[in-house]
């Protein structure tokens, strides 16, 4: 038997992430005693500044974007009970095709190795049971969510690779659902063409999703802490549903397990099915 609690560790690429994809399971864990660390990978600079001012534009200062966003992800944190915050503090990329993709100092212009050591460093530190992170494309194709899964990756072949390693994920009927709230709140959303589109398609199929972690009771934590990303509230569609609605929605977290060492049995509804 050992001391160390059992741990889990979140790799997300900007502040506000956190809440959206793994707030349910970060606020569950936590109050059932694990420990939860968040690993924020870059400043979030390319988000939105005062009066929902976009980079490039007049009144955006990245750095004073930078600043804000760092107090409410540290706001979030302290409403989903997350015990340790490490920021990475790279330079915000914006989105795929923007100059700031190549920005000195941008997390998709890091090299893969010298990001993935400093969080290799972190697991080394906290050892974590769990790991969670995007897909090989990021979930939506987003450069830093994708470089997230990059440097996660090679961080867990340096550090020696953690018992149960999962990818965020949506199932492709949650997809539709969401389509149809955002349409009844009259947000202008199209269904996503595959043919028509280089990327790949969000989500999976129901029955290839592996993990099922039932977060409803935590509902209002997940929709506090997004909601104090206040600064991002225009690209933030979820706040319009209200809690009730949004907890109906995104109650349910879902993941696709890509590495196990526990032999846990599919489908499954605990990340740390198997390890306790």
């Amino acid at each position: 038997m050992t001391d160390r609690p059992l741990t889990l560790m979140a790799v997300h690429a900007h502040p506000d992430d956190e809440a959206t994809g793994t707030g349910g399971v970060l606020a569950r864990y936590a109050a059932e005693g694990i420990r939860t660390v968040l690993v924020t990978c870059t400043d979030g600079a390319c988000g939105d500044g005062p009066g929902g001012a976009k980079p490039g534009e007049e009144g955006h200062d990245p750095a004073a974007v930078a600043a804000m966003r760092r107090q409410e992800l540290e706001a979030s944190c302290e409403i989903l009970k997350v015990s340790h915050l490490e920021m990475l503090d790279y330079g915000d990329s914006g989105m795929m095709g923007w100059a700031a993709n190549d920005a000195p100092g941008s997390f998709w212009k890091t090299p893969v190795d010298e990001a993935a050591a400093r969080l290799a460093e972190l697991m080394r530190q906290y050892r974590p049971d769990v790991v969670v992170t995007y897909d090989e494309n990021g979930f939506y194709g987003h450069p830093d969510h994708i470089q997230a899964n990059r440097i996660t990756t090679r961080a867990l072949e340096l550090a020696g690779t953690a018992p149960k390693v999962y990818w965020t994920t949506a199932p492709r009927t949650m997809m539709a659902r969401f389509g149809e709230v955002l349409r009844e709140l009259g947000a202008d959303w199209e269904e996503p063409d595959p043919e028509a589109s280089e990327m790949p398609e969000i989500g999976l199929p129901d029955e290839e999703i592996t993990t099922w972690v039932d977060a409803t009771a935590f509902g209002g934590q997940k929709f506090d802490a997004l909601a104090a990303h206040a600064s991002q509230g225009e690209n933030i569609f979820f706040l319009k549903m209200g809690k009730e609605k949004f907890t109906d929605l995104m109650g349910v977290e879902t993941f696709l397990r890509v590495h196990d060492t526990t032999g846990a049995p599919l489908p499954e509804t605990d990340l740390f099915a198997g390890l306790r």
